[in-house]
């Protein structure tokens, strides 16, 4: 999943296991991959926690109920992630 967010991948299947308009064939395949990426550790690794940690920030940059000194925080947080 290199060029991938695993997160994203994982909240996809996630999705397509719910879905009631998804097939039991297409549920269980969603299901065994997602199994699959948690077997293998794949959701447990520094770029899935860093994807999580970005995603809570951009976040809180759009929140009203945020502060501005949050909302600073969380832009400074977002600027060090991308350097």
């Amino acid at each position: 999943m290199a060029s991938s967010n695993v997160g994203n991948v994982a909240r996809g299947l996630k999705a397509a296991i719910s879905n009631p308009n998804n097939s039991e064939e297409a549920k269980e395949r969603a299901s065994q991959r997602l199994e699959g990426m948690r077997a293998s550790g794949e959701l447990d690794t520094q770029e899935a926690h860093d994807a999580n940690v970005a995603i809570g920030h951009k976040a809180a940059l759009s929140n009203p109920n945020i502060s501005e000194e949050a909302k600073e925080h969380s832009a400074h947080v977002l600027d060090e992630m991308e350097a």
